[in-house]
């Protein structure tokens, strides 16, 4: 009945604006959708896209049963996950499981600044039965497929943890090339 979607992107490839676009079509149809987002995104209980449209939502943290938080909201049609990226590995099986019943449809990063897959984004393509990448451009006008972090003189970051809460830095989507020409710039 059910199925488990997962839509990545780079940074600024209007993953948000996508999935809030999702949510209005499925609540004209009069269906009721559950909007969730991993609590270590700092912001705020808000899904918000950049473009300027937003929608409350349900924070969780990393210790959050979700298959008992879908279970408290018994009227829910289908589930949106923002931020998927930074859900635990077991938090992506128990949405796997939901979607048996349900369709979930997560929306995040696949890659970090480091080029490597978050947990939750690698444990989503292992399971996710439709996979589809939201594409965005680079400057120099190829195709964004990475995310480089800036610090706060525009220099890449190169080393360092994956998530930085409350730091800083800056993120811009980036093609292969561009990637490698400023990694190879001496620090």
């Amino acid at each position: 009945m059910g199925k488990l979607y997962f839509r990545y992107g780079c940074m600024n490839s209007s993953k948000s604006a996508n999935l809030l676009m999702i949510k209005y079509n499925y609540e004209e149809q009069n269906l009721k959708v559950l909007l969730l987002k991993p609590s270590i995104d700092t912001r705020e209980a808000v899904v918000k896209s950049r473009i300027g449209i937003e929608s409350d939502c349900i924070l969780f943290d990393e210790n959050c049963d979700l298959i008992q938080l879908v279970k408290n909201q018994p009227e829910t049609d289908v589930i949106l996950v923002d931020e998927a990226q930074f859900c635990s590995e077991e938090q992506i099986d128990q949405l796997w499981r939901i979607s048996v019943q349900k369709p979930v449809m997560c929306f995040g990063l696949l890659k970090d600044f480091q080029t490597k897959m978050f947990p939750g984004s690698k444990r989503l393509v292992e399971l996710a039965e439709s996979i589809q990448e939201i594409k965005t451009v680079c400057k120099c006008g190829r195709k964004a497929t990475l995310n480089a972090r800036f610090d706060q003189h525009g220099k890449m970051i190169k080393r360092g943890p994956q998530v930085v809460i409350g730091g800083n830095e800056q993120y811009r989507a980036v093609c292969k090339e561009c990637y490698i020409q400023m990694m190879d710039v001496e620090d």
